[in-house]
This record gives C-alpha cells, sequence and structure tokens, in this order.
C-alpha cells in the first residue's frame, strides 16, 4: 500500500481548461486524462489524499462550462484507491460531502497539514500541503508573525496532471530549497 497526494482535478469543469491554461481541446479529454494518470499511479489498496476541490457537479440548466448533474461517488467508482476528500472552496456543492476542512498526518518523519487553501497553512508544522493555487507556483513560504511555513502545491496543474507520491513531493522540495525558495510572501504586509 502506498500514499499518494493530489487537488484540483476539477473533473466536469470545463472552464478550468481556459483559466488555467490547461493543455485539453475537450472536457472528455481533460476527464480522461486525469482519470488514466490517476489510475495508472494509485492501486485499489492505496490510500489517496485529495486536498479540494475534486469536480464540479451544476444542476440541470445550470451556467454552462460549470459541469454537468455528475455526483462525485460516480467519478469516485472509476478512480483507484481509497480516498480522503478534504474540503476546497469548490467542494460545498459537488457532492464529496466531506466534513474535513485541514487533516494532520505524521509520515516521512514530518508532521503535515493539509489544507487546500495556502492563506490557512499553519507555522506549527513541518510543512503544509495545499493547493487552490492551481499553476501559479509549486512551492511557497508564507510568513505569520515571528514564523513561517513551506507550502507545497499538490495540485494537477503543477504536477503533470497527476497524484503526487511523499518522496516525490519532498524531492521537487528539496531541489527547490537548495535553489534559493523563489516565491517567499509574508503576510504581514
Amino acid at each position: 500500500m502506498q500514499y499518494w497526494f493530489v487537488s484540483d482535478l476539477h473533473l466536469n469543469h470545463f472552464n478550468i481548461i481556459r483559466f488555467c491554461n490547461r493543455p485539453f481541446k475537450t472536457l472528455d479529454e481533460m476527464n480522461s486524462t486525469l482519470i488514466r494518470n490517476w489510475n495508472s499511479r494509485v492501486k485499489p489498496e492505496d490510500t489517496i489524499f485529495h486536498i479540494g476541490d475534486f469536480c464540479f457537479k451544476n444542476s440541470l440548466g445550470g451556467k454552462p462550462g460549470e459541469g454537468t448533474p455528475i455526483k462525485a461517488i460516480e467519478w469516485e467508482k472509476k478512480l483507484n484507491g481509497k480516498i480522503i476528500h478534504v474540503k476546497g472552496n469548490h467542494d460545498k456543492n459537488n457532492s464529496t460531502k466531506t466534513i474535513i476542512s485541514n487533516l494532520v498526518i505524521y509520515y516521512g518523519g514530518k508532521r503535515i497539514n493539509l489544507v487546500h487553501d495556502p492563506k490557512w497553512a499553519d507555522i506549527n508544522f513541518d510543512i503544509n500541503f495545499t493547493g487552490h493555487v492551481h499553476e501559479k507556483w509549486a512551492f511557497k513560504r508564507i510568513r505569520k508573525g515571528e514564523g513561517f511555513t513551506d507550502c507545497i502545491n499538490v495540485g494537477v496543474d503543477v504536477n503533470h496532471f497527476m497524484p503526487m507520491s511523499f518522496n516525490e513531493l519532498i524531492s521537487k522540495y528539496k531541489n527547490w530549497l537548495r535553489n534559493g525558495q523563489k516565491g517567499v510572501e509574508d503576510e504581514n504586509k
């Protein structure tokens, strides 16, 4: 069994292709690529933490480009692994029905806070795994008061449209640290 991390699939959300400049021509192409990439890595016995914005479920006759009436459970049936959902800003109406706003894990010798939006990152943890920012950045150091925390974006837009293992994320993070931590944000300003 292995653990995987991902966020911001936005399954069935046509407008996300344009908003984030995703390399897909159609909604079907995006959905099938995300599902294929997920299942090529995640085995049925694995656990995957999805850190917000899983899918878009629109109502019949809803806004164009904002999804169709497919519930989260239908997408989950197509995906390998046991999915643990952490709520994202678009998960209130998509039927994931998660009540988890953040989740703390201890893995690889690190205390990690899993939270969708980096503005809720917590400096009391070694690292925060986040999403929400899509293609904007992969890593960011956020200063709060006298302390700081590093955020790793586990979103598909910066991770080849696939879930990532802990070791892959940490390896990329260590490279970012070695290369001078571009993208430090000071919340005190």
